[in-house]
């Protein structure tokens, strides 16, 4: 275990997240496998070792700060690209059945290999839109879990995830430094698709730059309206606001 491993593992554990040396890693061979297939195509602008660590697994992991992760069962990650932050939680957190839904091909084709190549179980890549997936009986108001990272703005993405999410389960949107904007803009979205805002937390990354981040939570208070989610494009183009 060197440096960058030790400040991970330690970090963590001040959260209450311990990992073993198989988690550990788990966590090493992800980073190998992503800067490798970074090389042949675009799956993250991030690739210096000790970075990867703090703000894609660590900020990953930070979801678990604030939710009782040994509660949640079903996680959807919504646009995942490399897996952010699924893959993180599910290395933590085994029990975890996740789903992930990318609308790039190459992407599931990567996180296809991964899951592979770490030995996860219960781990389903699927290759579509949201607006579309969210649709199938198998999927909607399912999940008791439902995340998206840096996907887009606030009121699109409750159409593109809470369509997801069970009665009672939460979506969780992973932000950056400002969020009230957004939050605001919201109101009129989460009105329409049954959602209710819980809280939202604010913390910051254990690097130089001291990048702040914020999680929005969202609870789903009954199922999904029948028109929602619209066409496949229509939330981007034309957002829930008024």
């Amino acid at each position: 275990m060197d440096f960058i491993q030790t400040q991970f593992i330690d970090g963590l554990k001040s959260k209450n997240i311990v990992l073993s040396d198989e988690q550990l890693s788990q966590f090493e061979t992800y980073y190998k496998e992503l800067v490798e297939w970074n090389e042949k195509m675009n799956l993250t602008g991030i690739t210096e070792r000790e970075q990867v660590y703090v703000k894609h697994f660590y900020d990953s992991l930070s979801l678990a700060f604030f939710v009782p992760m040994g509660e949640q069962r079903r996680l959807a990650d919504i646009g995942s690209g490399a897996g952010f932050p699924s893959i993180p939680l599910k290395i933590a957190f085994p029990h975890l059945q996740v789903t992930i839904v990318d609308s790039l091909n190459k992407r599931i084709q990567f996180l296809n290999h991964l899951t592979e190549r770490l030995n996860l179980s219960d781990v389903q890549c699927i290759h579509g839109r949201a607006e579309d997936i969210a649709r199938t009986p198998e999927h909607r108001d399912h999940y008791d879990i439902v995340t998206a990272r840096a996907v887009a703005r606030l009121a699109v993405l409750n159409e593109f995830c809470l369509p997801f999410v069970k009665a009672n389960g939460h979506f969780i949107a992973m932000k950056g430094s400002e969020v009230g904007e957004e939050v605001q803009e919201a109101a009129f979205s989460l009105k329409e698709l049954k959602g209710t805002l819980v809280q939202t937390h604010s913390f910051e990354l254990p690097d130089q730059e001291v990048s702040k981040r914020h999680l929005v939570i969202i609870r789903k208070t009954a199922a999904t309206p029948a028109k929602y989610p619209r066409k496949a494009g229509t939330p981007l183009k034309s957002p829930l606001v008024r």
